[in-house]
């Protein structure tokens, strides 16, 4: 989910958090131990439901602790502090962590995003088009995808991001200053979106903004290098219950009804209405194993899709203040193996 700079208000250096965490914490990776704690958000994926079942367990033989943040910034924080060994983060926090040196990996690609994040204004805000936003009150996770794509609409629709008040709330919070009336709109994913739009007009979606702009945003799951590196069999495991789940959905769409099991453990595990959870689910894209394993996504090297998107998301996140620093290449944040070895 999500996507589109998580998040926000642009404070300059908001992601040097992440290189202070990696410092003053060592890594500690739990390979003797068989151990992983993954860090995970609120996103409507497929994925909830091998987690609600205990899929990645069975299929390795670790011992899985999850644990919810708030974040994608709040997911590459623990990672860079050890306190996960694996996490869910949109494009925005991966390239901003990258760019400021967390030792981390992309290895698969858990959503793009496409109309799964969108820009809802109020309703009674008197925000009915993108340039009614100056001087109203915009609530978005900051350094999130959607940050991200929120200032991408604004600059495209000719708008001053400056002259639109832009504030730092994450997604529980963006629902409870929703309905207290304290923001004017937000750019935000499920469930908080489906609960916006009840009562407001969706002026952009993210998948409106990567075909205008041609950036796009995806929401991924990284790990710390030296985990990957000391836990192959791992990854391999969790990419291949990755991918099946995944699969699952794609090929049995008709069966994930509000209803079905499947749909009550992503309901349970983001949080999100069960009868909500089939149309949340159909506005992202989920890209199969061979397709991560090619270079529309993570093969390829530099000039692989995910590559390419972080350095634009990156090259946006400096422009903006948020990074200081930006890599010649983004490829050496991006491991396709084991999406390769699940795509056999």
């Amino acid at each position: 989910m999500k996507h589109s700079i998580h998040r926000r208000a642009l404070l300059a250096g908001a992601a040097s958090f992440v290189l202070a965490a990696a410092i003053l914490v060592p890594l500690q990776t739990r390979a003797e131990t068989r151990e992983v704690v993954i860090g995970y958000q609120d996103m409507v994926v497929p994925w909830r439901y091998a987690q609600a079942s205990g899929a990645v367990e069975k299929a390795t033989g670790y011992k899985v602790t999850y644990r919810k943040l708030g974040s994608g910034a709040d997911v590459i924080r623990a990672l860079a502090s050890g306190s996960i060994q694996v996490g869910e983060a949109g494009s925005s926090p991966i390239a901003a962590g990258l760019s400021q040196g967390v030792d981390l990996s992309l290895f698969w690609v858990l959503d793009n995003i496409n109309d799964a994040e969108a820009l809802v204004a109020r309703n009674g805000s008197g925000v009915n088009k993108l340039a009614d936003l100056q001087g109203k009150t915009l609530g978005v996770p900051y350094v999130s995808t959607s940050h991200f794509h929120a200032l991408v609409a604004l600059q495209q629709a000719g708008v001053d991001p400056s002259t639109v008040r832009i504030v730092n709330l994450r997604p529980p919070e963006v629902a409870a200053a929703w309905e207290r009336g304290n923001i004017d709109a937000t750019y935000i994913w499920d469930p908080v979106l489906a609960k916006v739009k009840q009562n407001g007009k969706v002026l952009i979606t993210s998948g409106q903004v990567a075909s205008e702009s041609g950036k796009a945003t995806f929401d991924g799951f990284v790990a710390s290098r030296k985990f990957a590196q000391d836990n192959p069999a791992f990854m391999t495991g969790l990419v291949k219950v990755l991918a099946d789940t995944d699969a699952q959905y794609r090929d049995h769409k008709a069966d994930w009804t509000a209803g079905s099991r499947q749909v009550q453990a992503v309901a349970q595990e983001s949080g999100a209405n069960a009868a909500d959870v089939p149309a949340s689910l159909a506005l992202y894209a989920f890209p199969s194993a061979v397709e991560q394993a090619s270079p529309t996504w993570l093969g390829g090297g530099k000039q692989s899709g995910a590559a390419k998107s972080l350095a634009a998301t990156a090259q946006f996140l400096k422009q903006q203040g948020t990074i200081q620093n930006v890599l010649a290449d983004y490829s050496t944040g991006v491991d396709p193996r084991f999406a390769q070895q699940a795509a056999k």
